[in-house]
């Protein structure tokens, strides 16, 4: 849990009996902030998530997320160093200790070679594509399912490697649905916690009698394949122009003609983007379709990104 914090001075705070000193604002979501701060006993930066906790269920919900978090030890999996609660008045604030990854986010690196007019290479996505895999496929094992796969939800380690981070809206892979009521809670739950041009077919209209699996997931990481592939997700546009996405993704996607991908890299992404979820592959096919097609390893010149 992390022992009791404090805000100690001016700009420090103590989480587990180390000293940590604000440096600023990384950024902030609808409940939650997050700040950059300097380990003062190690020197080390670290990502300082608050959430703000209106109710006890919130309380509950960034514990879990912490829980989460500390199921794994995987380098495709944010690492968690510390959490604790903090009492402000009657509110309460979850604080959790991450590592800070000074490259930012895979969209950061989409966007930053979008803007010079560029993509990254085949052998670049491939290796993404592997390390993002692999982390998907420690969740999958663990019998929990991410929900939230995303570009900004992908952090770019020193070498460039994918970090899985955004840990709050995970939960068990299999969920058996037993008529309309539990259709509709898991649908209206998908609607806040599942990023909408990211979020599998399924979600959007919960049939009564069904099992959703951890096959979202390999939805969301052939939206993120498209955007590695193309410099936005496949529904990012029908999404900013007000168009319906539960509508468009009932469809199987268009991919554009282009020279920079490969027929293997053309169906790999076809198959994730599946509609019929059964018909979708899972983690441990498309890994060794990746294993098979073999990137070079990330030390190589054509990968570093």
């Amino acid at each position: 849990m992390g022992h009791a914090l404090c805000v100690c001075s001016r700009g420090t705070v103590i989480i587990d009996n180390k000293r940590y000193l604000f440096i600023q604002k990384l950024g902030e979501g609808g409940f939650s902030y997050v700040d950059l701060v300097e380990g003062l006993h190690d020197g080390h930066f670290y990502a300082l998530k608050r959430i703000l906790c209106h109710e006890q269920q919130d309380q509950e919900e960034a514990q879990r997320e912490a829980e989460m978090h500390r199921l794994f030890h995987h380098p495709n999996i944010l690492h968690l160093v510390a959490y604790c609660l903090k009492e402000r008045g009657t509110k309460h604030e979850a604080w959790l200790l991450l590592p800070f990854y000074k490259r930012g986010t895979l969209w950061n690196e989409i966007e930053r070679l979008k803007d010079k007019g560029n993509f990254l290479t085949e052998d670049q996505i491939l290796w993404l594509l592997l390390g993002i895999c692999r982390g998907l496929e420690a969740i999958h094992a663990k019998g929990y399912a991410h929900r939230d796969l995303k570009p900004t939800n992908i952090l770019l380690g020193d070498e460039g490697q994918p970090v899985l981070m955004d840990l709050g809206s995970m939960n068990q892979a299999r969920i058996h649905i037993e008529g309309s009521r539990q259709a509709l809670t898991l649908q209206d739950w998908a609607a806040q916690r599942c990023t909408i041009s990211y979020r599998a077919p399924e979600l959007f209209s919960v049939q009564s009698h069904c099992v959703i699996d951890e096959r979202t997931d390999v939805w969301s990481l052939g939206c993120v394949l498209y955007a590695m592939m193309f410099g936005e997700g496949p529904y990012d546009m029908v999404f900013q122009k007000g168009d319906s996405v539960a509508l468009a993704v009932q469809n199987q996607l268009v991919i554009p003609q282009s020279s920079r991908h490969s027929s293997a890299m053309r169906q790999l992404l076809a198959s994730m983007m599946t509609v019929d979820p059964q018909q979708r592959p899972h983690i441990p096919l498309l890994l060794n379709q990746l294993e098979a097609q073999q990137p070079p390893a990330p030390g190589q010149h054509t990968t570093q990104i």
